[in-house]
């Protein structure tokens, strides 16, 4: 099968069977949902919004945050992973954000990655999922599944299988069809076990042909 015509069954089949499929973190401006995506690096999102509430109700704005102490932000966020760094990272957003960008969360890449704990991957959604930016974010759930399906080749790292989906997705679709992989790998393709015998894509999935 020539990888364009295994792009167009996948992408034919999420269009008709999941049409919507959106960020299943909970947020209400710019400003929360990258508070929510730095802190669901490696940590699931069902535990993000377990915590966010009460700390967007005690940091409801940039200023707040930047005010506070990394100690005070720990508090609230010690239940997720890593959150003696989250809690150093939000502080230091929150404060660049005042400095450098008038309390408003940029939109473009190279602006987004200079604030602390904002990688690539973190840009990417926070442009897609707010901005409607043609972004493609990969995670661990992209990554695996891009190269289970075989939509990437061999892929060693998160910036390689981002170009190749880039470059075989319509540019209209980048931004759903980072939430269909997402999703997929979440609840169909797990990581040790695959629900293969679930899953609607088995006619273009690479791994399920070899292993037939």
């Amino acid at each position: 099968m020539k990888k364009k015509e295994r792009y167009e069954g996948v992408i034919n089949w999420f269009q008709e069977n999941v049409p919507v499929a959106e960020t299943e973190l909970e947020y209400l401006s710019p400003y929360q949902l990258l508070i929510a995506v730095i802190l669901s690096a490696q940590c699931t999102d069902k535990r993000v919004n377990m915590i966010t509430p009460a700390l967007f109700e005690a940091f409801p704005t940039p200023e707040v945050l930047a005010a506070s102490s990394p100690e005070v932000v720990f508090e609230y966020i010690k239940s997720v992973s890593y959150p003696n760094n989250k809690s150093k990272h939000l502080v230091g957003m929150a404060q660049m954000l005042i400095n450098e960008f008038n309390g408003e969360v940029p939109s473009e890449m190279d602006d987004l990655i200079k604030l602390p704990g904002v990688g690539r991957k973190t840009a990417n959604v926070v442009m897609s999922v707010v901005f409607d930016k043609p972004a493609m974010a990969v995670d661990t759930h992209v990554f695996r599944v891009s190269n289970r399906l075989g939509l990437t080749t061999n892929s060693k790292s998160p910036l390689e299988t981002e170009k190749e989906l880039v470059k075989y997705i319509p540019e209209n679709l980048l931004s759903i069809a980072h939430h269909w992989l997402i999703l997929h790998g979440r609840y169909i393709c797990l990581a040790r076990k695959p629900k293969c015998e679930e899953c609607g894509l088995k006619p273009w999935c690479e791994y399920f042909l070899k292993g037939k």
